[in-house]
C-alpha cells in the first residue's frame, strides 16, 4: 500500500513562560490510501496536537513546529506556502474537531457553515451545494434536514453539533480524514452510524483517515494500524490485533488492563501508578519509566528509540527490543 502521507520527525513545542512544553517530540508515521491510522493514548500525550500540527492549526505564537516534514502527495504540508496549504486544507484533507460548541460559528445558520467548503474550494454552485449539504446532513443522522439548514449552532443539541461537524468534513468527500474524538458527545447508536459512514466513504472513495480517541473499543474495531503516545512521545505502533493480543510495551500493556470491561469480574480494576512525566523537561530514557513495573536503571539513562520487533509492530521499550521480557496475556499469566 502506497503512503497517502507520511510524517517524518515531527517536533511541535510550546514556548510559554513557565518553560518549554514539548507536546510533540519526535513522531513519525505513514497512512496509506483507504487505511485507517488509530491514535491511542491519555489525555495530553500529544494525540491532537499532532493532527493540529499537520493542517499548521497550531497556535503561533506559544505553539512552534520545531522540525520535521509531512509529505502529502508532492506537498511538505509543514512547510509549503499558506496559499496552497488553504487548497488543500478543508477539501483534500479535512479535520474533524473535538469540540463542536467552539468550532461552530454562533452567529451564522447551520447551513452557511456546512456547505462552506464547497464554496470556498468552488466544488458547487450555491444551489447545489445547498442541496449537498441537506444531503450531508440526512446521512449524519439529523431529521429535517432542509429545516435544519436554516437553524442556529444554539437550536442544536452537543450530539447534533457532533454531527453537523461531521458533516461539514465529509461533504468534499476528502482524500484524507483527521478524526479528533468524533464520536465523544454520541450514544452508541449514533456512534455505530457514523463509523459506518465513515467506513463506507473509505470504500467509495478511497478516503484515508487518522482516527483520534479514549475509545479502546472502538479502535479495535475500527482501524488497520494504531500508534500509542505518551508523553509526546509513539511508544508503541502496529497492527491492530497484534497491539491486543501481542503487546510490546508496558504502557500499552497496562492501559488494556485497565479497560473496565476487559478486567475479571469481581477483581479489583488495574490501575496506573503515579502520573505522566513533566514534558516541560528533558527526558533522556523511557518517559513511562518511572510507573513501569518491568523498568530497571538502563530503561532511565539509555537513549529510547521506536524500533521494529516483529514486522510492522514496533515498540520504544528497550527491555522488549532486548528481549528479556514478553508482555502478552499467555506470558504475563503463567509468571
Amino acid at each position: 500500500m502506497s503512503a497517502l502521507l507520511r510524517v517524518e520527525n515531527l517536533r511541535t513545542y510550546f514556548h510559554t513562560r513557565s518553560g518549554i512544553v514539548r507536546a510533540v517530540d519526535d513522531i513519525s508515521f505513514s497512512v496509506g490510501e483507504g487505511e485507517t491510522l488509530g491514535i491511542v493514548g491519555e489525555s495530553g500525550s500529544g494525540k491532537s496536537v499532532a493532527c493540529y500540527s499537520l493542517l499548521r492549526l497550531i497556535p503561533q505564537p506559544p505553539g512552534r513546529i520545531e522540525s520535521g516534514e509531512a509529505r502529502f502527495g508532492d506537498c511538505d504540508l509543514l512547510h509549503c506556502r499558506e496559499e496552497k496549504l488553504r487548497a488543500i486544507r478543508g477539501n483534500r484533507i479535512s479535520m474533524i474537531f473535538q469540540d463542536p460548541m467552539s468550532s461552530l460559528n454562533p452567529y451564522l445558520r447551520i447551513g452557511e457553515q456546512v456547505i462552506e467548503p464547497l464554496l470556498i474550494h468552488k466544488l458547487a454552485s450555491p444551489n447545489d451545494a445547498f442541496d449537498l449539504g441537506v444531503a450531508a446532513l440526512r446521512e449524519v443522522g439529523i431529521q429535517d434536514a432542509a429545516k435544519r439548514m436554516r437553524s442556529f449552532p444554539h437550536e442544536f443539541s452537543g450530539g447534533m453539533r457532533q454531527r453537523v461537524m461531521i458533516a461539514m468534513a465529509l461533504i468534499t468527500k476528502p482524500e484524507l480524514l483527521l478524526a479528533d474524538e468524533p464520536t465523544t458527545a454520541l450514544d452508541v447508536t449514533v456512534q455505530a452510524q457514523i463509523l459506518e459512514l465513515i467506513r463506507r466513504l473509505q470504500q467509495e472513495h478511497g478516503t484515508a483517515v487518522i482516527f483520534v480517541t479514549h475509545d479502546i473499543g472502538v479502535v479495535s474495531g475500527f482501524c488497520d494500524r494504531v500508534l500509542v503516545m505518551y508523553a509526546g512521545r509513539v511508544l508503541e505502533s502496529g497492527p491492530t490485533a497484534e497491539l491486543f493480543y501481542e503487546p510490546k510495551h508496558p504502557y500499552n500493556q497496562a492501559l488494556q488492563r485497565s479497560i473496565p470491561a476487559l478486567h475479571e469480574r469481581g477483581a479489583e480494576l488495574h490501575t496506573i501508578p503515579g502520573a505522566p512525566p513533566d514534558v516541560t523537561q528533558p527526558i533522556r530514557g523511557c518517559p513511562f519509566a518511572p510507573r513501569c513495573e518491568f523498568a530497571e536503571e538502563k530503561c532511565i539513562t539509555s537513549e529510547i528509540a521506536l524500533k521494529e520487533v516483529t514486522t510492522g509492530h514496533a515498540t520504544a521499550c528497550l527491555r522488549v527490543q532486548l528481549g528479556e521480557i514478553d508482555l502478552t496475556p499467555a506470558a504475563v499469566a503463567g509468571e
